[in-house]
């Protein structure tokens, strides 16, 4: 079997409303998948992160500069291709785009070996410890309003997806500590006292700004603090973590192991969120994982995009060995973006229906069990909404 050709295809279409973060507000919600192509007829799919114009740069990477270095080479072989590729563009991007671009295809590798085995990924894996997982829904962006008017609205969409079945809630800050505090205290208001939920700042904060707001959480008992702080501030998140009683957690923005080595050996982090769209696919998210087990840091996947990206990581956290073990082992989760998403909800042949499947199975969700992924794109959906 040989590669004979990868494709891209970035997917867009407009919001019904504007959401944000605390970077940036967005009108459009984009999606970059990957295909790879055999000369038997089988085709393997991943998915690559990164939004807007980072998709589009990551497509020229994945065709114009992965592709040539693979073509001809036995899908089969990942981690040579893997090395292959990561050796070879060492010198131009051992982070960011590349790492994102080589995520993309290596997932599509990884589909391509179950389909071709006909198992799923989590038992090329080496099985599921689990067969399902339980979802927590994140939701309360922000928005370009008063302050006042998102506090309204982040207690009533906190209460509204507790009511969906999730089993927590995680939300978004970056109005600034005194308005984040506020919004913060809406949640809990709008979810009660016993429901789980957690803050996500995307390093926004100073670490005297994100202390002030991590003390606000610890009172209102959120579970974890998450991207307080820029993430190659590791000596602020060592300070964070010793100072602070709430959860601090972080990692999407870091990549393959060699970068995660140096956050775990600086002990900044009570939760690891790695993207395996980003930080080197599968391949090496198993790697990832393993440094963190050693470094008993126990792992909630980092999960945004498609529902290929959503399907990549059930099979991961099927397969993930409880960390530490016993009768009532840690578990991970889930993590579920709640806003408009038709690359999530419509781009299946086989919709994975996590909402329906939340609501009816007490905030959990089934394991795929078909070869490889298990799910295959409908295509003209990918042709609909190919982005010009």
């Amino acid at each position: 079997m040989r590669i004979v050709e990868i494709k891209s295809h970035v997917l867009e279409y407009d919001l019904p409303e504007q959401l944000g973060y605390s970077q940036q507000y967005y009108v459009k919600r984009s999606a970059h998948l990957v295909e790879v192509i055999t000369d038997e007829g089988i085709t393997g799919w991943g998915e690559c992160f990164g939004p807007g114009n980072v998709a589009r740069a990551n497509k020229t990477i994945v065709e114009k500069v992965i592709q040539p270095m693979v073509l001809g080479m036995n899908p089969i072989e990942r981690d040579v291709i893997w090395h292959k590729v990561y050796n070879l563009l060492r010198d131009h991007g051992q982070k960011g785009m590349p790492m994102q671009s080589l995520s993309g295809v290596d997932i599509a590798l990884w589909d391509i070996a179950g389909k071709v085995a006909n198992l799923p990924i989590h038992a090329m894996l080496g099985g599921a410890h689990r067969t399902d997982v339980s979802v927590y829904g994140y939701g309360m962006m922000l928005r370009p309003e008063p302050a006042a008017s998102l506090v309204s609205r982040f207690e009533d969409e906190a209460a509204a997806i507790k009511d969906m079945g999730f089993v927590a809630t995680k939300m978004k800050v970056g109005l600034g500590p005194r308005d984040d505090i506020k919004l913060c205290e809406a949640v809990r208001r709008g979810i009660g006292d016993e429901f789980p939920f957690m803050v996500d700042a995307n390093h926004c904060y100073t670490t005297s700004d994100a202390f002030k707001v991590g003390c606000a959480l610890e009172e209102l008992d959120a579970y974890w603090f998450e991207e307080p702080i820029a993430p190659e501030d590791h000596d602020g998140y060592r300070e964070l973590r010793a100072r602070l009683e709430v959860n601090i957690s972080g990692g999407e923005a870091e990549f393959n192991r060699w970068g995660w080595r140096q956050i775990l050996e600086n002990r900044g982090l009570d939760i690891a969120q790695p993207e395996v769209c980003a930080l080197g696919g599968i391949s090496e998210y198993q790697r990832v994982l393993a440094l963190c087990h050693a470094h008993f840091t126990p792992v909630v996947n980092h999960v945004w995009g498609s529902a290929i990206a959503i399907t990549t990581n059930l099979h991961l956290l099927a397969s993930m060995p409880p960390m530490p073990g016993g009768l009532h082992p840690w578990e991970p989760m889930l993590e579920f973006d709640t806003t408009h998403n038709a690359f999530r909800d419509d781009l299946l042949t086989q919709p994975l229906n996590i909402q329906k499947a939340v609501k009816e199975n007490a905030g959990r969700v089934s394991i795929p069990m078909g070869p490889g992924l298990g799910v295959e794109p409908d295509r003209e959906i990918i042709e609909h909404y190919k982005a010009a």
